[in-house]
């Protein structure tokens, strides 16, 4: 069968019962336009990854008013019935304190897999952009070392910028630190290479 006759077969939910499933649910699900969509597990070195970049920005950001989480802190969309789960998100705005989701990040992290890359570049950068507070979207290559920082130009487009090798370094001003691609990629298949 294929996505599409399933998804047509699936029955339509409101944002309360996703919610209240979700609580309930072994499993991980995005929700989008009443459709609720099943997540796969990820790889070691995706969890690596994304696990690297979450504790960076943890210990950096102990003693301020920001925040990061990772993987099971839903991000809702404004003014829309989505919801997605980064890989990790930063958020600042003290009155955004669902217990379930954020609604206002600052910055989005998500570690591409071949399975979620057309999701992540597409759809979810389409949904990220809606969001009024994020400042930066950073797409972060899980086969090599790379890394996409897509950055909130006002007024204007957001602005690209590829990070690639050892001794790049992801600078966020929007929180006061910087990221060495080393640390993010450490004990991955990546960096045991000597390229």
């Amino acid at each position: 069968m294929s996505s599409a006759v399933a998804q047509q077969q699936q029955q339509l939910i409101s944002v309360e019962e996703y919610l209240v499933g979700e609580r309930h649910s072994q499993v991980r699900h995005e929700f989008v336009g009443g459709y609720v969509y099943a997540l796969a597990g990820a790889s070691d070195d995706h969890n690596r990854i994304a696990g690297n970049i979450f504790a960076a920005l943890h210990e950096r950001l102990r003693a301020g008013r920001c925040e990061p989480f990772m993987a099971d802190m839903k991000l809702k969309i404004p003014g829309s019935q989505a919801f997605y789960y980064p890989d990790v998100l930063v958020a600042c705005d003290q009155h955004d304190r669902a217990k379930y989701f954020r609604e206002r990040p600052v910055v989005v992290f998500e570690v591409l897999s071949p399975e979620t890359e057309r999701t992540d570049q597409r759809e979810k950068w389409h949904a990220y952009a809606l969001i009024p507070s994020l400042k930066v979207y950073v797409i972060v290559a899980q086969e090599k070392r790379e890394v996409m920082v897509l950055r909130r130009n006002r007024p204007g487009p957001w602005v690209p910028e590829m990070l690639t090798g050892r001794s790049a370094v992801l600078t966020l001003p929007e929180l006061k630190i910087e990221i060495p691609l080393a640390r993010m990629y450490e004990r991955t298949a990546i960096a045991r290479r000597k390229t």
